[in-house]
């Protein structure tokens, strides 16, 4: 038998793990901020691309793209290698993917600070960076497939399959919910709107945890841990079912996250009943995890490596439990838009993701250098005070999301509403804020000791770029079964049927929970009161969404009396059919804004956002002062709305000429509305006297940012109404 010698592509994991590892550091940083900004909403006072809103999708991306991305790409390029004895198709495609993936979030960390938004979570990015995403996720499925077409390994391992499920279920999650129409170079509105749009974000947004935190890490999971336990996977018939049952069923649990929301019932309790049945493939892979480990618990109790590996999975389980149970209806309607959805995502984030990530990497820096981990008593450390991190900031927002929820929905005998206020609840879970910091800056310090214990690991030895190895050549491989060879034996040496049949069981549930609800009409009843935006209120909505302002505050009033006694009408289905995208939101750190149109005056709107505490004393919001002084540029309104024509929103060709016109009235009502305010009156005619004597440039009050979202906010709700019987008042009614 020939054996062949090759060289081991080291370079590009040890490219990734330094990358891993600074983006590590850097998206930690801007969530601890944002953290700390919690009990000092003016922390970056006046510096808007340091605002709340803009930080916090930079946040969320930093995290799951550079971070958990990078460790991705490092784990599966090592053990790719390995398990298919084989060096990576093409040393460019590695290279491509790299240099292609660093540039991408340099160019989030760019845009997002500067306001430039899709709004959709998790898929904030603009239409060119989407772009530049497909072609280097291609650039690494090609590189993926092509190694396993040259592999000498005739089998393909367990973890191999989860790397395909990842490569195919993220590339279509990706292209179908990217699916948006340009306005400018760094502007577009998304193909669907409303229930259809949230739909569509919500089977991508489930799924960017399900295929891109999950997948690929049980692959990880099912190379590492037995690589550093020293044993084999516990069961090789377990590792079949949870992956084939895993993949299939997880596509279809999206629509568990818009429960009780305007998406049609059918939907919905399809949502609930796949999340429930995760339960099951989510638990076989944490017990195959798990039991991996028998026999070597003597080694669990001295090594780092495993102590990690052993608290990831056991992070793994308890978010795997804890997703089917939110996913219920009734524990739902406690929790959603809460504090406890926080702590339930960082349990997987900051003990799944994370602790596998530093497993992985402490077990790899002495693998490549050749040298012994620097210090072991410091990898304890990191782990212990990791540990105490995930603790301190997971409990306390489980508190404060119960707080929360019992909060919101208390009435008082007479039928009103215990804690009208909602700054009320908000005061009450300030110190759990203050104990989430605390947690945060611990977990930050582990990773700050781990960087430190790397790089003198490496700096003892050195990466061996080009690592020999030697395997024999693999013969030819039969393209039929052989005598006793079961099916999926069969398939495990076949990477493009495994990656047909995969990519066919990932198809099924989002074609038939999407395509009804978007060539259905009669899913998404009409209401003939409800008109397209302004021009006007369509800039107004275009800075809401670039100022982040989902992040906190939700547009979506469930069917319940406390809600509806605290916000009113709830939502219907109809009211969303012009809104590209749609802002249902996902957390109510602030008020729901719904129904907010009326409910205030211009003036009240102006001060809440120059100095929210003005206008609402104990607000965490932080100011946008500069959304009061900037001048509001407005001259793409005709392309965007020739752009939401395209989009199915019935403006007229004499709407879209008379855009500026329009729009000058509009501000010229509310620019009168706010000189009503006396005080208002002296300090606009101070400041524009100020302005002459010195020389200065002075924007009219109408031609400023703020009278545009004044305008969208006093339509928000503003379409429909509902008679005393609580009827709509609509020829077609939903």
């Amino acid at each position: 038998m020939e054996v062949q010698q090759f060289y081991y592509d080291n370079k590009i994991v040890k490219n990734f793990l330094y990358a891993t590892m600074f983006w590590g550091i850097v998206g930690m940083s801007v969530g601890l901020l944002l953290a700390f900004m919690f009990m000092f909403p003016n922390l970056t006072d006046g510096i808007s691309w340091l605002s709340f809103g803009r930080l916090r999708p930079l946040h969320t991306n930093a995290v799951i793209f550079a971070f958990v991305g990078n460790a991705i790409y490092a784990g599966v390029y090592y053990s790719t290698q390995r398990l298919l004895k084989a060096r990576m198709y093409s040393d460019f495609l590695s290279k491509f993917n790299f240099w292609g993936w660093q540039l991408i979030i340099v160019a989030a960390a760019i845009t997002l600070p500067l306001g430039y938004t899709s709004s959709k979570e998790y898929a904030e990015l603009e239409w060119p960076i989407d772009i530049a995403i497909a072609l280097v996720w291609v650039a690494f499925g090609i590189n993926l497939i092509g190694t396993m077409i040259k592999r000498r390994q005739r089998h393909l391992y367990v973890a191999i399959w989860f790397y395909l499920a990842t490569f195919v279920t993220v590339a279509v999650l990706h292209i179908f919910n990217s699916l948006e129409l340009p306005v400018t170079a760094l502007k577009s509105y998304s193909v669907y709107a409303g229930v259809q749009d949230a739909l569509v974000q919500w089977w991508y947004g489930h799924n960017a945890v399900a295929f891109f935190l999950t997948t690929p890490f049980l692959g990880l999971m099912y190379y590492f841990v037995p690589k550093a336990a020293n044993r084999p996977v516990y069961s090789y018939r377990l590792s079949i079912v949870h992956f084939w049952s895993l993949i299939f069923i997880y596509i279809w649990a999206g629509p568990h996250h818009l429960l009780y929301s305007a998406l049609p019932d059918w939907a919905q309790n399809l949502g609930v009943a796949f999340s429930v049945m995760l339960l099951a493939p989510s638990w076989g892979g944490m017990i195959n995890g798990l039991l991996t480990l028998r026999g070597a618990w003597d080694k669990v109790r001295t090594d780092p490596v495993l102590k990690f590996m052993v608290v990831a999975i056991t992070g793994y389980g308890m978010a795997t439990f804890e997703g089917p149970m939110l996913s219920l209806k009734n524990v739902n309607a406690i929790a959603h838009f809460s504090d406890w959805i926080i702590a339930h995502v960082h349990v997987g984030a900051l003990a799944w993701n994370g602790f596998l990530t530093f497993g992985m990497i402490y077990w790899l820096v002495p693998k490549m250098t050749k040298k012994k981990l620097f210090s072991t008593p410091l990898a304890n450390f990191h782990f212990w005070i990791g540990t105490l991190g995930i603790i301190l900031y997971a409990l306390p927002m489980y508190v404060a999301g119960f707080t929360q929820a019992l909060m919101w929905k208390d009435f008082n005998p007479d039928g009103t509403l215990v804690y009208g206020n909602f700054l009320e609840t908000v005061n009450e879970i300030m110190p759990m804020y203050w104990m989430r910091a605390i947690g945060g800056s611990l977990y930050i310090v582990g990773a700050i000791v781990m960087v430190y214990n790397v790089v003198r690991t490496i700096k003892a030895g050195s990466v061996i770029e080009d690592e020999l190895a030697e395997a024999a050549a693999l013969t030819k491989v039969s393209k039929r079964r052989t005598a006793g060879e079961t099916f999926h034996t069969w398939l495990e040496r076949k990477p493009i049927q495994l990656t047909i049949l995969a990519t066919i069981a990932i198809l099924i549930g989002g074609i038939i929970q999407i395509v009804p609800t978007i060539l259905v009409k009669s899913n998404i009843p009409t209401i003939t009161s409800v008109k397209p935006y302004t021009p006007l209120e369509l800039e107004g909505r275009d800075l809401y969404i670039r100022e982040g302002c989902v992040s906190c505050h939700s547009q979506m009033v469930r069917p319940f009396r406390s809600e509806v006694e605290r916000y009113g009408e709830y939502a219907k289905a109809g009211e969303f059919v012009y809104d590209h995208p749609f802002l249902w939101g996902s957390k109510r750190t602030g008020p729901d804004l719904l129904r907010v149109g009326g409910k205030y005056s211009d003036n009240w709107h102006l001060n809440h956002m120059y100095d929210p505490q003005s206008t609402s004393s104990g607000s965490i919001m932080p100011a946008y002062a500069w959304l009061v002084r900037n001048k509001h540029d407005r001259s793409d309104i005709q392309a965007k709305m020739e752009a939401m024509v395209t989009l199915g929103v019935p403006y007229t060709e004499e709407d879209i000429a008379n855009a500026n016109a329009l729009m000058d009235a509009q501000a010229e009502k509310i620019e009168q509305n706010l000189y009503s305010d006396p005080d208002f009156a002296r300090t606009y005619e101070a400041d524009k006297k100020y302005a002459a004597e010195n020389g200065e440039e002075f924007t009219e009050m109408r031609d400023r940012e703020i009278v545009s979202l004044i305008a969208y906010l006093q339509r928000l709700g503003t379409d429909i109404k509902i008679k005393e019987t609580g009827e709509l008042l609509s020829d077609n009614k939903n």
